[in-house]
């Protein structure tokens, strides 16, 4: 709208990221998010797809073919879980799940989906994670016609991480919230059981949250088909990736940006949303582009002056 030329380069095949192939179709249609998407080439906006920065155009590249640059790659590095038997087929992490799902739901033929690798239909499927995406994994097994969907999470349910409503909304679709359990290991290859610790909440620690601690001698085994890992999302580690030594990062990895701007430690290069915060919610990353927006007009604007004068 300020006159610029703006380019998107995107990994995947559609624009929207998370909001094409991350969220469940039941909570965010995908024919909204595709007329968006439609409406910003509409206005001039240049969408690369298929365009993986670090693989198929260098970072340098892109850096030298515009005069700012904004990073917002979002944390796509799944958290894992290292325990016995964890590598069996039939476990899978809910990215690779939810973004099946969504393609099927394209009309996209997904050969995982189709061979019941990534589909939960007739499946006993055991969840383990308490999030939102643990919520839209669930809620979208009981879609596809799961047998039993159960969710395991560490803590009870007062101290979960997701949304209250989604786990009520998740409990009137029929699936089952086992409290303070966690996986110590899985059974079958293929999967056919998960192996699950109970656990209680100990002492609160010095932010008041209590942590779980395992009860002695009282795992069992619950059945399952299918299990899909929702432990959260990591940031990866670009400046590894892209080449960026002098792109500065946290403790955590995220990228180290001021949060009103969006300014990096590199020169025109800017990051928002969850790459700076860490996974978190899109109204925010909305805000946080927004905002970087504004930033680069003015920072662009005072350039122009300063070469006029």
């Amino acid at each position: 709208r300020a006159g610029l030329q703006v380019t998107v380069y995107d990994s995947y095949d559609r624009a929207g990221g998370l909001l094409t192939y991350g969220i469940p179709g039941f909570k965010l249609e995908k024919d909204v998010v595709m007329k968006r998407v439609q409406q910003l080439q509409d206005g001039g906006i240049e969408i690369v797809h298929n365009c993986t920065v670090g693989v198929d155009i260098s970072f340098e590249n892109v850096r030298a073919k515009h005069h700012a640059v904004i990073i917002a790659t979002g944390v796509y590095k799944s958290r894992d879980l290292v325990a016995q038997g964890s590598g069996a087929d039939g476990i899978v992490k809910a990215i690779d799940y939810l973004t099946a799902s969504n393609r099927h739901g394209f009309g996209d033929h997904v050969p995982q989906f189709l061979n019941g690798s990534l589909n939960a239909e007739g499946k006993k499927v055991v969840v383990i994670g308490g999030g939102d995406t643990a919520m839209d994994c669930v809620r979208t097994a009981v879609r596809q016609g799961a047998t039993s969907v159960k969710c395991l999470y560490r803590r009870d349910k007062a101290n979960m991480p997701g949304s209250l409503r989604e786990t009520q909304n998740a409990e009137e679709e029929g699936v089952e919230f086992v409290w303070l359990t966690a996986p110590k290991g899985f059974s079958g290859t293929p999967v056919s059981g998960v192996l699950v610790q109970q656990m209680r909440l100990g002492l609160p620690d010095a932010t008041g949250r209590q942590s779980p601690e395992v009860i002695e001698d009282a795992d069992y085994v619950e059945p399952a088909d299918l299990v899909i890992k929702a432990l959260g999302f990591e940031p990866e580690d670009l400046p590894k990736l892209w080449g960026a030594a002098g792109l500065d990062v946290t403790r955590w990895g995220t990228i180290r940006a001021d949060f009103e701007t969006g300014k990096t430690s590199l020169p025109n290069v800017y990051a928002v949303g969850d790459i700076v915060r860490g996974a978190s919610l899109v109204v925010w990353a909305i805000r946080d582009g927004r905002d970087c927006a504004a930033a680069i007009l003015a920072e662009l604007d005072d350039a122009n002056a300063i070469a006029a004068e």
